[in-house]
This record gives structure tokens, C-alpha cells and sequence, in this order.
């Protein structure tokens, strides 16, 4: 039996284990042997009528019940509550059920895994009944020493457009500040800023806000994010949960 059977039967084991008693009875979730990498997944789609979903990998349940902006399988029962999941190397398959209706498929998501590499994938589409697609996106997960705290940020707002972002001390005068990251775009992600342990406010405005006009074109905010040192986090801009404005923040935990 070469390796590929070995893998697709472990999968297969664990399917029927799955289905036998139940996801919240589940041990956890995927446990393979072998390469790996691992994966999150993050629920973006913008049409209410077909949410939450339920998130099924290669036919093993990952994730139950997602509603907007819900990730998983930080979302699972514990113990299964890890920021990812790892998951065995190759091309692999996500499929998104409606949770009250598990006949219909919101969408299917194809992507492969490389080993080490950690990816998030974001379910994204849908507004008003449209089709669903996705955006991946490797994720480097650098170690913060102890006295450092990683921050990245990512925009998933298409109606928001490009982005400054403002990381800074909660209410600080915006006119006097530079982005921290500036002319963010749709589907784009900064790489990993280091800062000292803290708290902070994230704000975003418009790409090229005037100084003066800043704080009142705020169109997300974070208002009290606090940093404890060697931790890794992921500050997400997205749009309603039915597409468009007002825009939303959130953050992901990475490490």
C-alpha cells in the first residue's frame, strides 16, 4: 500500500468515526500522520439567508455553526480549540453546508497544503444570493520573543476599497499620525508589524484621508486591543454580514 492510500484511508477512518457519533462527540479535529501543514478557516460570506454554515473537510466535520466572521477550529468543543488545524500535505477539499439545511452546498473551496506552511482561508461572496468564492492567504507566523507582539492586517472589505490603518495608543489624535500600514487594497494583507506589549486602538480610513479629516472617516475600529508579549494576531476589515457598509473589524488569534 503506497503512502497516498495510507492517507486517503486514515481520512476515510476518520469520516465514519465522525459521523458515528457526532461532531461535538468528535475527539478533535483532524489528527493525521505524515507532512503537514495547517489550516483555519474563516466564515466571510455575506448572505444571512444561507448562513451559518457548517464546514466540511475532505467529509470530516471542521467546523459547526459558523456565523459571520466565526473562524475555525478555534470554534470547535474543546479540547479541539487550537488557532489551526493540522492538516495532511496536497490538494484538498473544503465544502460549506447551510447548518438548518445541510442539502444545500453555500460552496466549495479547493486548496492544497503544503507542508509547515499555515494558511487561512476565507469563504467569501454571496451578497444578496451570488455565488460564493474564497481568498487564501499564507500566513509566515513569525515567534514574538516575550517582549514583542506580532500584529498583521488584512482587507477583506470590498466596498471599503483601499485602506490606511492606524495602530496606536486608544484615542490618539489621528491627525498627527502615520499609517501604519497605508493604501491597504481588497484581498490584501500587510506582513507582520512588531510592537511592544500594549494596548491599542486599529483604526482605518479611506486611502489618502486628509490629516484634518481623519477621525471623522473613521470606517473601522478596534477601539481596545491588548497585546500580552509573544503573542501573534490578525486584525481583519470586512463588510457587514450582508455585504456592504458599515464596515467591520475583528481579530484572529495566530499565536
Amino acid at each position: 500500500m503506497n503512502i497516498q492510500s495510507i492517507k486517503i484511508g486514515f481520512l476515510a477512518a476518520l469520516a465514519l468515526a465522525a459521523a458515528g457519533c457526532g461532531t461535538k462527540e468528535a475527539a478533535g479535529p483532524l489528527e493525521p500522520t505524515g507532512p503537514t501543514g495547517r489550516v483555519r478557516f474563516v466564515n466571510l460570506i455575506t448572505d444571512p439567508a444561507r448562513l451559518p454554515v457548517n464546514a466540511i473537510l475532505e467529509s470530516v466535520p471542521f467546523g459547526v455553526n459558523l456565523t459571520y466572521t466565526a473562524a475555525t477550529p478555534a470554534t470547535l468543543p474543546s479540547p479541539a480549540t487550537a488557532n489551526y488545524s493540522p492538516i495532511l500535505v496536497g490538494a484538498r477539499t473544503l465544502v460549506l453546508k447551510r447548518t438548518a439545511d445541510t442539502s444545500v452546498t453555500v460552496g466549495t473551496i479547493g486548496f492544497t497544503v503544503a507542508d509547515g506552511a499555515d494558511i487561512t482561508i476565507y469563504g467569501i461572496g454571496g451578497t444578496g444570493g451570488a455565488a460564493t468564492t474564497s481568498f487564501i492567504t499564507t500566513d509566515a507566523n513569525p515567534v514574538p520573543t516575550s517582549s514583542q507582539v506580532e500584529l498583521r492586517i488584512v482587507n477583506m472589505s470590498p466596498t471599503a476599497g483601499p485602506l490606511d490603518y492606524f495602530v496606536t495608543a486608544p484615542s490618539a489624535d489621528l491627525s498627527t499620525a502615520t499609517p501604519t500600514v497605508a493604501n491597504l487594497a481588497y484581498e490584501s494583507t500587510s506582513t507582520y508589524l512588531v510592537f511592544s506589549p500594549g494596548t491599542f486602538q486599529v483604526r482605518a480610513v479611506p486611502a489618502g484621508t486628509a490629516p484634518a479629516a481623519r477621525s471623522t472617516s473613521v470606517v473601522a475600529s478596534i477601539s481596545s486591543l491588548a497585546l500580552a508579549g509573544g503573542t501573534g494576531r490578525t486584525v481583519v476589515t470586512a463588510d457587514r454580514a450582508a455585504g456592504g457598509a458599515p464596515i467591520t473589524a475583528f481579530v484572529l488569534t495566530d499565536r
